[in-house]
């Protein structure tokens, strides 16, 4: 097992020890022990890692060493969206590829140690890029572009992977994958819209619901069907501690499954910033990320590299960003409507209370103008 910092934030970022809403760690400490065969882990202490919008993360530490659980969030849910058996499924196929995973070392469908579906996994080390870079690590520009390429080769990676080789072809079904995502997310905005979404007024509503139908007009048709990860972006992966350009593990898997692989393109180009951006772009961009620092490849350079190693035809990328600002727009207004019925906790809004308008305009944006530079040839570096 390897030790070493949180897979979702830095250790001076978690929760104190006791705050493990969902998680009792002296029930915890008892399955491990059980499930491990080794009765040091009756010593375990928890603490929350990240900010509890996804499934929820705690870091279980005992003599027997550190290990990570993951649980669906308290509350009403998609369930869907938090299915611990399919994330766990996804990570231990994905083992033996060239995809860096944690190993699944415990599993439990419901009961204990939680009260709901659970897994536990390796911790790994690493270094996950979330708002300012750690001091000394990835700090010049050469550094930080070989992060940029390193994101673009495993995700080539995952979606050369043969699901029937590791055991998941029947982990979806991806003929007609983008509609019925389209209308998913649609009916989880009408959802979200019925309970009432803190800070989105009428006319952002109604603009919402005209993209859902703009873009389940237009639904191109998949070129490839491949394992998807569905919210893959430079947070969720952890990167190596001494050489920036190697990733460690991809991390939060709960909405992977089988289907069209510019999905995961198209959303992760949502969550790139860049330096040089357009307003339509800034205004849309609520969430921290490091990557309009020097250095980091800007979205044109990583489409045209995921292009050229995965052979795929990106003239339809711009439908995916499309859809990949409609369905964040739908995740934060879910978020928005829990935490104003009372479901989840408010701090849970920070931060994205405005998010919404914003990424419903990008998605038109791009819909009528495309996505500025994405014609650019070359690569990054």
């Amino acid at each position: 097992m390897t030790t070493g910092s949180t897979p979702d934030l830095p250790d001076d970022a978690a929760g104190p020890p006791s705050a493990t809403p969902g998680a009792d760690p002296a029930a915890v400490g008892a399955w491990l022990a059980e499930r491990l065969g080794d009765e040091r882990w009756r010593g375990s202490t928890l603490r929350s890692i990240g900010a509890g919008r996804s499934n929820l993360t705690y870091r279980v530490s005992s003599p027997a060493g550190d290990v990570v659980l993951r649980r669906p969030p308290v509350g009403s849910v998609a369930a869907t969206a938090h299915d611990m058996g399919r994330e766990q499924r996804v990570i231990a196929a994905l083992g033996d590829t060239d995809v860096p995973v944690p190993a699944v070392l415990a599993a439990s469908e419901g009961g204990p140690p939680v009260d709901a579906p659970c897994f536990v996994m390796e911790m790994v080390d690493g270094v996950v890029p979330l708002g300012e870079l750690p001091a000394g690590w990835a700090d010049t520009e050469a550094d930080r572009a070989r992060a940029g390429q390193a994101l673009v080769d495993v995700l080539v990676a995952l979606h050369a992977v043969d699901p029937a080789r590791v055991g998941l072809a029947d982990f979806g079904r991806p003929e007609g994958f983008m509609a019925r995502q389209v209308r998913r997310w649609g009916k989880q905005w009408e959802a979200a819209r019925a309970d009432g979404v803190s800070g989105t007024d009428e006319a952002t509503e109604k603009e919402l619901t005209r993209l859902a139908e703009r873009l389940g007009g237009a639904v191109p048709e998949a070129q490839r069907h491949t394992i998807v990860h569905g919210d893959y972006r430079i947070d969720n992966c952890l990167f190596d501690r001494s050489d920036p350009g190697r990733i460690t593990a991809v991390l939060d898997w709960e909405m992977s499954t089988l289907g069209d692989p510019l999905a995961d393109l198209g959303l992760m180009l949502v969550y790139w910033y860049q330096a040089d951006e357009d307003p339509v772009w800034r205004e849309a961009q609520h969430l921290p990320s490091p990557t309009r620092l020097p250095g980091f490849p800007t979205r044109a350079e990583i489409a045209a590299a995921y292009g050229r190693q995965s052979g795929l035809d990106l003239a339809p990328l711009g439908w995916y960003v499309a859809f990949g600002a409609f369905k964040l727009a739908v995740v934060l207004a879910g978020i928005l409507a829990r935490v104003r019925a009372g479901a989840v906790p408010a701090e849970m809004a920070m931060g994205i209370e405005d998010a919404v308008r914003p990424l419903v305009t990008l998605g038109h944006h791009v819909l009528d103008h495309g996505v500025d530079g994405l014609a650019v040839s070359g690569g990054i570096g």
